[in-house]
């Protein structure tokens, strides 16, 4: 069995000694700590993920693995086949604000030290004014600012902004920033890598820094904010979200007999796709919005709950927001991606 499969294996076990065992023996019989992190662990992390996504196992199933990987990372880093010897700089690894996928991050800062980095890691969930106060105590030469979930956007734009503001550049990573990059590049981050290695060659070549203190505000780089819809989009949403759920309980009375559970859940799902519009009209980006609600779908399907249910959904808010131009444009275009999925539902039907 090779050592990913047995580290899989150790997870959905729940076994910590075993995970920690898998990769002590790969690290024992030669294998790279840099090839075990990115190559055995991130892959095994990403089938947790879409294990999850399928329904095939739990969401306390996927914490417990997560949690397992992330010991399995910091008992690999004391592993004396893993201790480096160079010295390439400082470097500050941080999530964004609201983001608490930190394992990402956590591989980033472990591969980082592989190559002689002075890493600081500054964990999940890192407020921006805390993560400028570190810089100002700590003067790295660069940030990477890891962002996993799109609707955390907004704020990733506040903190790179901020750090160039305190004269450091940022390397943006995570799949907020999109598959090829386009969100680093539109929020004006220095730089992007799509993955750890690529993240360690960016930093290895150097980024120029900035001159602390320059004055920059979101729609310098937005114009587009100019029409205020994402303003208002994000500061009503509790009040999009309620009257989404009045109307579709007046179309589907069913609901109304829903246990609390299910009610919390359909409430969660609207609120989410309203973030994600908001997400969408700050970056002014169709794919971002359709993306997710097909995503949704897909999850909504392997929990067998009808793709089509999304649909009214879409409706009452475009109808909510029938003066606002880029939002009905974007949610015709979610309606638009959902289409395939709905039509292949009712054939197999």
């Amino acid at each position: 069995m090779s050592t990913t499969e047995q580290l899989w294996t150790a997870i959905i076990d729940g076994d910590e000694y075993a995970a920690v065992g898998a990769v002590f023996a790969a690290a024992d019989a030669g294998t790279p700590c840099e090839e075990i992190l990115l190559d055995v662990i991130a892959p095994v992390q990403q089938r947790v993920g879409a294990e999850w996504a399928a329904n095939r196992i739990t969401v306390a199933q996927e914490h417990v693995a997560t949690a397992i990987n992330d010991r399995v990372i910091a008992a690999l880093a004391h592993h004396p086949a893993c201790r480096p010897t160079a010295s390439a700089g400082r470097v500050t690894v941080a999530c964004v604000d609201g983001e608490w996928h930190a394992l990402p991050a956590r591989l980033l800062a472990e591969v980082l030290r592989l190559r002689g980095w002075q890493v600081d890691f500054l964990g999940a969930q890192v407020p921006t004014p805390h993560l400028i106060a570190h810089l100002h105590q700590t003067g790295p030469d660069a940030v990477a600012l890891s962002c996993m979930i799109p609707t955390r956007l907004p704020t990733a734009h506040a903190a790179i902004t901020a750090c160039q503001a305190a004269g450091v550049p940022v390397l943006a990573g995570g799949a907020a920033f999109g598959a090829d990059g386009r969100f680093a590049r539109l929020l004006g981050a220095d730089g992007w890598a799509p993955d750890a290695r690529a993240a360690a060659a960016h930093l290895q070549q150097g980024m120029p820094r900035h001159t602390a203190g320059r004055p920059h505000q979101p729609i310098d780089d937005l114009p587009h904010l100019v029409d205020q819809e994402y303003t208002m989009v994000s500061g009503t949403a509790g009040q999009l979200v309620k009257a989404t759920i009045v109307e579709l309980e007046e179309q589907f009375p069913a609901m109304q007999d829903y246990s609390e559970e299910q009610r919390q859940r359909t409430v969660e799902d609207i609120a989410h796709i309203v973030d994600f519009l908001a997400t969408a009209l700050y970056t002014d980006d169709d794919a971002l919005f359709a993306d997710f609600v097909t995503w949704t779908a897909d999850i909504l399907t392997a929990r067998g709950v009808p793709a089509a249910s999304l649909h009214p959904a879409l409706q009452s808010l475009a109808t909510q927001l029938s003066e606002f131009p880029r939002a009905q444009r974007l949610l015709a275009a979610a309606r638009s991606a959902l289409r395939p999925a709905t039509i292949d539902e009712a054939a197999s039907a």
